[in-house]
């Protein structure tokens, strides 16, 4: 591919990703926002990205960053890898959580409920984007996948633990069930 004529919005192809748009270009890579995978940066050396359109001066319509951002959040959705809006348990709200060390000579340390909570939810959040990874993934076998699957299942089910400060039964974590 000749770098020459990569410029921002210029529309690629990947043999891994698909299809993409330039939006970023830097010193030794590209960030390409593709429509299967998401925002990666590929390295100028690379020789698997494809030109399919490069934007034209003064022709057809520039893509603003805000376009970008509402592609790439339509697409996550789609996915359903944007994060959900989860609430904390009303009981638990203006809460903190104690970590009293058996010492009582060592000082305990106190968490916010909602600074804990989102710790809780961004951990929910990568398990989900690893069960997508895994799922869609290319390279692994059928039975490799359930093999890992199996494992993300035995973490959500350690999680159980802290459905308690969830308002919502639908957003609890659940195991296998066994």
């Amino acid at each position: 591919m000749d770098t020459i004529d990569i410029k921002v919005g210029t529309r690629v192809e990947h043999p891994r990703y698909g299809e993409g748009i330039i939006a970023k270009i830097s010193l030794g890579a590209y960030d390409v926002f593709f429509e299967q995978g998401g925002k990666m940066e590929i390295p100028k050396t690379s020789t698997n990205l494809n030109i399919i359109e490069s934007p034209e001066e003064g022709k057809g319509e520039a893509v603003t960053a805000r376009d970008l951002r509402r592609a790439i959040a339509s697409v996550l959705d789609e996915y359903g890898t944007l994060p959900a809006e989860v609430e904390l348990g009303q009981k638990w709200i203006g809460g903190k959580l104690l970590l009293q060390p058996a010492d009582e000579s060592l000082q305990a340390k106190e968490i916010p409920m909602e600074t804990f909570f989102k710790k809780i939810i961004m951990l929910r959040d990568r398990l989900r984007v690893l069960e997508q990874n895994i799922n869609s993934s290319s390279t692994l076998n059928e039975e490799e996948k359930v093999h890992m699957q199996q494992y993300i299942t035995r973490a959500y089910g350690s999680l159980t633990t802290f459905n308690v400060l969830f308002a919502e039964k639908e957003d609890y974590f659940k195991g296998s069930g066994k």
